[in-house]
């Protein structure tokens, strides 16, 4: 692929960016992809603008309290990287104009990262940026008519020239009725202005889960100004009754993707009822190398040497934050387990503590150890219960067992790095991609996962990590993962380390070469361009590749 001027200029819309641990305008994984999309865009010189919103207190801060329950506080900015455009748009919301201020992210000049604001001084609406993912539907709806036609409008008042509008999950999804209004307004019936705006539009769909999926009633829509000038037929046409924010999101693009190869066939058996929907095509997620490779483990692999002495040095960097943060030493020269990403019962953070008779021993013999950490949503009462429950287990095993408080990008960076192995293991096949095994397997960490999202493409058993369960899918796939685990676990992994240390060295390379050649985020991005970003080339592909996916 040759990048220069004639590539499609791409405005790329999404709630949250996961930058740098001290800009603290994302949740989790959503936000962690959209940021490696734009740095990556920046590293390849393409033509690629990123929209989203200034939150006011960022994500959540959360911490454990003396009763191991956790709780939530505003995240702050440690660091402010953002310049005022001068610019201000307008909005309608509950009939009132709102001003919507326009901020610059300044640290990538070829893509740069555009965040709209509500908090205007003399303005009463600073509440519908304050807090990502917070308050009730009508503080989620007001967000995204910020974002979506907000952002439109901003793009415009830049004088940016804009081929296509890649919508990042749903919550983008009232930037493509701004678009459709305007091509109504120059006087294109509604069918033309949709065509029209199909054109120009990709969407990426994220959830695997159809209560996951974002519905609103057409009366609180409308009674919030996300109509934007359409009817209410027009608005049930794009996104049925209830409105559903993806279903919109597909009837509004030419094409979309889901993030793995299992999650587009997933995608598309969900929506397969879907009328006048796009094809789905699959787009494996990537990472951006420069960010989550450990820089000594990059160099050595980069100069064609064994990871094993920069691996010790990350994991002595985790043990001493470890050591810092919450009193414990643990032993450098044992198993290291990590478990970190969203708190979401789907993912079963505890699953590897359902039979205690087996774990017990190896915990207290430390021979195993494990280091957790997660966040649940602040209004999410079942993942909170789940970070309390591993917080507590950490007590009860106060020198093989930790939890690490308020997981974020640095965190993030020393886990992935530091520990031996990564544990996964979701409810296949809810997890739609899981890149925190990409960004561990590139650091030479071996993925100890159930074959699920990117896994199912990547694992090689006992060459580049371990599967269990056998993407076994049923009414006993907890029964059924939870004796595989202790199987693979007991009888490889555990011998591996302790017993053939060449085996579990080459293992390291094994991995770190598959996640830098096949999961990076520059490969992602590659494919954004020639398949998504390239309308004539979509049928074909679709065509291909469910015909590949049948066949194999």
């Amino acid at each position: 692929m040759i990048y220069d001027r004639n590539q499609p200029r791409v405005a790329y819309f999404c709630m949250e960016y996961g930058l740098d641990e001290d800009l603290p305008i994302y949740a989790g994984g959503l936000g962690i992809l959209a940021g490696d999309i734009l740095k990556t865009a920046y590293d390849l010189r393409l033509p690629f603008i990123g929209v989203g919103i200034r939150w006011k207190e960022g994500y959540t801060t959360q911490l454990i309290n003396e009763q191991g329950w956790p709780y939530d506080q505003p995240a702050t900015y440690t660091k402010d990287i953002l310049q005022d455009t001068g610019i201000i748009v307008h909005v309608t919301i509950r009939g009132d104009l709102v001003p919507v201020r326009v901020w610059r992210v300044d640290c990538f000049r070829n893509a740069p990262l555009y965040l709209l604001d509500t908090a205007v001084p003399g303005s009463n609406y600073d509440w519908a940026t304050r807090r990502l993912y917070g308050g009730s539907s009508q503080d989620r709806i007001a967000q995204e008519i910020v974002l979506g036609i907000g952002g439109i409008r901003a793009l415009e008042a830049l004088g940016h020239k804009v081929d296509v509008y890649h919508f990042n999950e749903g919550h983008a999804v009232l930037a493509g009725i701004e678009l459709i209004r305007r091509k109504k307004a120059a006087g294109k019936t509604f069918e033309n202005a949709l065509d029209a705006t199909r054109r120009g539009v990709v969407f990426t769909t994220h959830t695997p889960v159809m209560a996951g999926n974002e519905e609103h009633e057409h009366e609180l829509l409308r009674y919030m100004g996300a109509y934007d000038g359409l009817s209410w037929e027009e608005m049930r046409r794009i996104g049925d009754d209830p409105f559903n924010m993806t279903v919109a999101g597909l009837r509004l693009a030419h094409v979309a993707n889901g993030v793995s190869k299992l999650h587009g066939m997933t995608a598309r058996a969900m929506w397969s009822d879907k009328d006048d929907r796009a094809p789905i095509v699959s787009i494996t997620n990537g990472v951006h190398i420069a960010t989550w490779m450990h820089p000594s483990i990059h160099q050595a692999y980069k100069a064609n040497l064994s990871l094993w002495a920069p691996h010790l040095q990350a994991k002595r960097e985790l043990l001493e934050v470890i050591a810092k943060r919450t009193g414990v030493y643990l032993n450098s020269q044992s198993l290291l387990i990590g478990f970190a990403r969203r708190a979401a019962l789907y993912k079963r953070p505890d699953l590897i503590f359902k039979r205690m008779d087996i774990m017990g021993p190896l915990l207290e013999s430390g021979r195993v150890q494990l280091v957790f950490s997660g966040k649940a949503h602040p209004q999410d009462e079942s993942g909170k219960h789940l970070v309390s429950t591993i917080a507590k287990t950490a007590q009860d095993f106060p020198q093989s067992v930790v939890f690490l408080e308020n997981y974020d990008m640095q965190l993030g960076r020393l886990l992935t790095a530091g520990c031996d192995v990564w544990l996964n293991n979701p409810q296949r096949p809810l997890e739609a991609s899981g890149t925190s095994g990409i960004k561990a397997a590139l650091n030479g960490c071996l993925n100890l996962s159930v074959l699920d999202g990117w896994w199912l493409e990547a694992c090689q058993h006992g060459i580049n990590g371990w599967q269990f369960g056998g993407g076994y899918e049923g009414p006993n796939q907890v029964k059924y993962d939870l004796a595989s685990l202790y199987e693979v676990l007991l009888q490889e992994v555990i011998p591996t380390y302790y017993e053939n240390p060449t085996k579990w060295r080459n293992m390291m390379q094994a991995s770190a070469n598959m996640a830098y050649h096949r999961f990076s985020s520059q490969r992602m991005l590659t494919e954004y361009y020639n398949i998504m970003y390239q309308p004539s080339r979509t049928a074909n592909l679709v065509t291909e590749e469910i015909e590949l996916m049948v066949g194999s």
